[in-house]
């Protein structure tokens, strides 16, 4: 956070008004010109036109000050001249304003302070000063200097009050905002801190249980000819196949924990995944049991696929396939890829189960698998349904858009 306090009008440019500002700013030029018309003919003797067209330029500069403060100033300060010329030299007066008139141009200097930048209005409270000296010193009337050093006096100082008021009032506003951003940037960075902690705790624990866990199944399988006697070929087969698998399952926890304990770390360290690796997939699952097919549309095979959408469809299959394995294991499914328009349609059905299985969705189950799938969905803004089929068995569709950026 920069010590430095910054306006919102670094070069004197004047905000965009609201409609707050100028509810207030016409609010306030109408009650002072009503004021100054009633005022300037009978208690000053300033002539009743002269005195319409001066009240009505002093009250019309404070809203031009809105959208153009330069062109305000010059308004109001032709309108207080004509004001200073306009009252007769034997009147009661405190020449050369009228107590109305020292009220509205004590407004303008309080506006432009609100409005612009610190320098145009501490330049602008200078020269409203001066004009007052030189309409006395050049007054065409011949009236003495004597008779304007009250008001010499006393405009220049409550101007110099509400000057000083309203810069410190946005200073202090520019401090509180600073503040609060601050204590934005804070809390962002505490949560971005408890989110860098809880990455890592999920790393160590995957690291400690399920790496460890799978470490010890690819010892298992890796040596089970060795351990085992009398193994048939067939079953040593199984057992290197679980090897492999096991092996490729903590190539991707390498990848992963990579991810969760470095946001910035590299986590291609193995081509990802994509539609070219599904036959891989649904043989490993038909080596599970289960009778997958698979129907590939030639469309898909010739389309160039955005790899965000190739990953979603592989890891939608692949939960597909976990899910079906746990929950309807021996059910026949059938996998279809194909394209509509600018989609990817991807549909994971299969059959009822052999034997009651426990749904996917259901009161008190923690369910990860189905929350994955809609949040890979939504990163790559398609949508997914799922649900029970009529006549057994469970669907997943997905619809993935290929034809935008990655």
């Amino acid at each position: 956070m920069t010590a430095r306090l910054r306006w919102d009008e670094q070069h004197g440019q004047p905000v965009p008004a609201g409609s707050l500002w100028w509810l207030v700013t016409g609010a306030l030029a109408f009650v002072l010109l009503i004021v100054n018309l009633a005022l300037a003919t009978p208690a000053f003797d300033v002539p009743l036109l002269v005195a319409f067209l001066a009240a009505t330029g002093q009250s019309a500069a404070l809203v031009l000050i809105l959208i153009r403060p330069t062109a305000a100033t010059a308004l109001q300060f032709l309108s207080v001249a004509l004001f200073a010329v306009a009252i007769p030299p034997d009147s009661w007066s405190t020449w050369p304003l009228t107590v109305p008139g020292m009220i509205t141009l004590i407004a303008h200097i309080g506006l432009i302070a609100a409005r612009t930048n610190w320098r145009v209005a501490l330049t602008t409270w200078w020269a409203s000063a001066l004009l007052l000296i030189l309409a006395v010193l050049l007054d065409p009337r011949g009236r003495s200097i004597a008779d304007a050093v009250p008001m010499l006096i006393v405009y220049p100082a409550n101007a110099a009050f509400v000057l000083i008021a309203v810069l410190g009032a946005r200073h202090w506003t520019a401090i509180r905002r600073q503040l609060a951003d601050a204590r934005r940037d804070v809390e962002a960075e505490q949560s971005q801190r408890a989110v860098a902690e809880e990455r890592t705790r999920i790393a160590r624990e995957l690291h400690d249980v399920v790496a460890h866990s799978m470490s010890v199944i690819h010892m298992q399988a890796t040596s089970a000819s060795y351990r085992i006697k009398n193994l048939d070929p067939e079953a040593k087969a199984e057992f290197v196949r679980i090897a492999a698998g096991a092996r490729s399952t903590m190539r991707e926890m390498r990848q992963l924990l990579a991810v969760l304990r470095d946001e910035s770390a590299d986590a291609e360290l193995a081509p990802v995944p994509d539609l070219d690796r599904l036959p891989e997939l649904v043989e490993s699952a038909r080596r599970a049991g289960v009778p997958v097919e698979l129907n590939e549309a030639e469309a898909v095979r010739a389309a160039v696929l955005p790899e965000s959408v190739a990953l979603a469809a592989y890891r939608i299959v692949q939960e597909s396939l976990s899910n079906v394995i746990r929950h309807a294991p021996g059910a026949r499914t059938r996998i279809c890829l194909e394209l509509a328009g600018l989609d990817l349609v991807l549909s994971v059905l299969n059959d009822a189960a052999a034997q009651p299985a426990q749904p996917m969705e259901g009161p008190g189950r923690v369910s990860h698998g189905l929350p994955g799938m809609r949040e890979r969905v939504r990163l790559v803004g398609g949508s997914l349904a799922t649900g029970p089929r009529d006549e057994g068995g469970y669907r997943v569709v997905a619809r993935l858009p290929i034809g935008g950026d990655e």
